[in-house]
């Protein structure tokens, strides 16, 4: 009996081990953003994009031996949410996140991570702050900042509408008041100055007050700092006050949801969003994986694809999946992803190219945008 008690136990021991040996052969890495809300299009961008890299990593072996396990997290582009959601990942072992989308949840969030030493990338946030003051040095991004989309933005609204009456607007928000002042101040640098410099409430239905308002100051151009709502109900309301009006505003309109909100409103509006990397040769393979899958990689689907490659490479180069590893070789490496390629400058930000410009010019136009 006593024998087969010990037997017992050791068998008991082995499965134990085993399974030890099993969790060290799995890596856990997250994408968190807006799953559910009002920006849920937006967070859907995030998960698509991170889903197919795990499925793809994965048909190759995983990393380093390692099969990859990717967690989603929803911070409905709250604060709070959002720092809840980071302490979730962190508490279950995630060394790499993919997120978050809104700037005022990556801000945040960031602190959370730094803390922790776990390798945070935006696929999407563009507050400065969000490198500028970043607690660690973890944080990274692998879209553009609001102080270069405001430069071209302000730029472009300054040469080709000199003049106008321009308005600017914005939400509150840490990435539209960022992304309006940004763009104002270089509207100025170029010799315009605004007509009219407003802050709205995010998430009404109604804007009719706010549109009269540009009506009664004759504005020409309305540039907007804030999502792809709220913007589509004021292009709608400002074609039923009979104004022509040209709407701009940033990458947070980078979804054929505009569209669907606007109609024919829509007709003309311009955004700024980098190259779309659906052209580039780098994104042919990815690009035909998910349209036989139904889907179409738009807006910042890429973005986070490419924001997990650089997790892949630099985990290879590294030949750790460790953050700390995995961060060294980030900030040492050039990454071959399906945007393109990107290096990382000290502060985590990608550095511009002229090969590569951070942002162009994009115009809705019969139902869909296109590059200008």
């Amino acid at each position: 009996m006593l024998r087969t008690f010990k037997k017992t136990i050791s068998l008991i021991a082995a499965f134990l081990m085993l399974g030890t040996l099993s969790a060290k052969t799995e890596v856990i890495v997250a994408s968190a953003g807006p799953m559910t809300g009002d920006l849920a299009v937006f967070g859907e961008q995030l998960k698509y994009g991170a889903e197919m890299w795990e499925k793809d990593v994965n048909s190759k072996g995983g990393i380093n031996g390692e099969k990859v396990k990717l967690v989603i997290g929803d911070d409905a582009c709250d604060p709070k949410q959002a720092v809840a959601i980071a302490n979730k990942l962190v508490g279950m072992g995630a060394v790499y996140v993919a997120g978050h989308f809104c700037s005022s949840s990556s801000i945040p969030a960031s602190a959370v991570y730094s803390e922790a030493g776990v390798v945070q990338v935006s696929p999407a946030s563009t507050n400065p702050d969000f490198t500028d003051k970043a607690k660690s040095d973890h944080i990274f991004r692998v879209c553009g900042r609001d102080d270069q989309q405001g430069e071209v933005a302000g730029k472009w609204i300054a040469d080709k509408y000199k003049g106008k009456k321009v308005a600017v607007i914005h939400d509150k928000t840490a990435y539209g008041k960022g992304l309006a002042d940004e763009t104002k101040k270089n509207m100025r640098k170029n010799g315009t100055k605004e007509t009219l410099y407003e802050a709205y409430t995010a998430g009404e239905k109604d804007y009719s007050a706010l549109v009269s308002k540009l009506k009664s100051k004759k504005i020409d151009v309305l540039y907007i700092g804030g999502y792809h709502a709220e913007a589509g109900i004021m292009a709608r309301q400002i074609k039923d006050q009979g104004m022509k009006v040209q709407i701009i505003s940033g990458d947070a309109l980078v979804t054929q949801e505009y569209w669907n909100i606007t109609g024919d409103a829509g007709e003309g509006t311009l955004m700024t969003f980098g190259p779309d990397p659906r052209g580039k040769a780098s994104a042919r393979k990815v690009v035909k994986k998910f349209e036989d899958a139904g889907l179409n990689p738009e807006g910042y689907v890429l973005y986070s694809y490419a924001a997990l490659q650089v997790f892949e490479q630099a985990a290879t180069k590294a030949k750790s999946t460790k953050s700390n590893d995995v961060k060294k070789a980030m900030r040492s490496t050039s990454f071959d992803t399906v945007i393109g390629t990107i290096n990382f400058d000290k502060k985590g930000d990608v550095i511009a190219t002229t090969k590569d410009p951070l942002y162009i010019f994009y115009k809705f136009s019969k139902g869909s945008y296109a590059p200008l």
